[in-house]
C-alpha cells in the first residue's frame, strides 16, 4: 500500500518540468479523444476484477476535479483552512461509478475543469501561494495542489491508456 507522501511524490513525478496549467487545460480533450469512438459496453468494462473501468475512471475524474473545486476556493477564501482527504472508494461507492454513463461523467468533469481555468487565469500571484492544511498531505498552496492535479491527470490517462490498448 501507498503511502501519503509516495502518492505525493509519484503525482509531482508524472508533472516534473511540465506548466500544471497547461497539463489541466488538454486534460479534457486528450480524455475525450480516447474514448471518442469505443463502445460504450467496453468503456465499462473492468481490466482485471480489482481495477477499475475507463468509464469509473471518468466518474472519478469529475468527482476529484469537484473536490478539487472546493479546495482551490477553500485555500483562496480562508488562507491556512484545514483540508479534509478525498475516499474515493466511499466516492465510488456513493457514486455508484460502475452506473454511471461516461459521457455525462466527461461532461461533468469538462464544465468543472474549465471553471478552474478560468479561475486560475484571473489569481494573483498572491493567491497562487494561499494555502491549505490537508489532513493527510499536510500544508499545500494552490500551486501545490494544481501541479497535484495535473499529476492525477497524467497518472489517469497512462491508465485508460493502457487499458484501451493505445
Amino acid at each position: 500500500m501507498e503511502t501519503f507522501a509516495e502518492y505525493k511524490a509519484r503525482m509531482l513525478a508524472y508533472v516534473e518540468g511540465k506548466d500544471p496549467v497547461d497539463v489541466m487545460r488538454k486534460t479534457p480533450e486528450l480524455l475525450a479523444d480516447l474514448v471518442v469512438s469505443v463502445p460504450e459496453k467496453q468503456l465499462h468494462e473492468r481490466p482485471a476484477p480489482d481495477k477499475w473501468s475507463v468509464a469509473e475512471l471518468l466518474a472519478h475524474f469529475a468527482d476529484a476535479e469537484l473536490v478539487s473545486t472546493w479546495r482551490y476556493r477553500q485555500m483562496i477564501e480562508h488562507d491556512g483552512c484545514a483540508l479534509s482527504g478525498f475516499g474515493q472508494e466511499l466516492w465510488h461507492k456513493l457514486g455508484d461509478y460502475p452506473s454511471r454513463r461516461p459521457e455525462d461523467s466527461l461532461q461533468l468533469f469538462r464544465l468543472l475543469r474549465a471553471t478552474n481555468l478560468h479561475m486560475f487565469a484571473q489569481l494573483t500571484p498572491e493567491e497562487w501561494q494561499r494555502y491549505g492544511i490537508h489532513a493527510e498531505r499536510g500544508p499545500m498552496t494552490v500551486t501545490d495542489l494544481a501541479r497535484q492535479v495535473a499529476g492525477h491527470d497524467l497518472n489517469h490517462l497512462e491508465q485508460i491508456r493502457k487499458i484501451l490498448g493505445e
